[in-house]
């Protein structure tokens, strides 16, 4: 495989309460229930952005609000493969998969600062907060590894 990883951030996105913030793919709108059909904030790095800038970004273009503070940066860049039926296709066919950068964040806004409707193309259709633990039966398989490193990594994060 001689694709490269492209650099991507990833938020984890904690509440008050200890939940996490959750969206649901626009592109699956009736995956309600379906694993991949949610998931948490994420994207590319620009070239020579610091993550820790580029997690705020993400977060403003993908939920509409960058209210939060940086809690943890996971030590680990964290990577996916994409399956073969993927390869060529997701990621504008320029990548093997990604290797991410993940953030604990503390929601420091209120509910109503979450805005998906800001974007004319928006990444997700809908949101919700959900329990750390519930990560791994959301995430889309390839990605599931990964966010059973977060529930586990990140669990001293989601309690209030």
């Amino acid at each position: 495989m001689d694709l490269p990883y492209r650099p991507c951030v990833g938020a984890v996105l904690f509440n008050r309460d200890g939940l996490v913030l959750v969206a649901r793919r626009a592109d699956l709108p009736n995956a309600e229930g379906a694993p991949g059909g949610w998931q948490l904030p994420q994207g590319g790095i620009d070239a020579g952005e610091d993550p820790a800038i580029a997690v705020f970004r993400e977060l403003e273009e993908e939920i509409g609000t960058a209210s939060a503070e940086i809690l943890a940066e996971h030590p680990d860049w964290l990577h996916y493969d994409l399956p073969p039926a993927l390869l060529g296709k997701a990621l504008g066919g320029r990548y093997r998969g990604q290797t991410q950068r993940w953030f604990a964040l503390r929601f420091t806004g209120e509910d109503a600062d979450i805005r998906l409707d800001l974007d004319p193309h928006p990444e997700f259709d809908a949101w919700r907060w959900a329990r750390l633990e519930e990560l791994p039966g959301l995430a889309v398989g390839f990605k599931r590894a990964i966010y059973e490193v977060l529930a586990r990594d990140f669990a001293r994060f989601a309690k209030p």
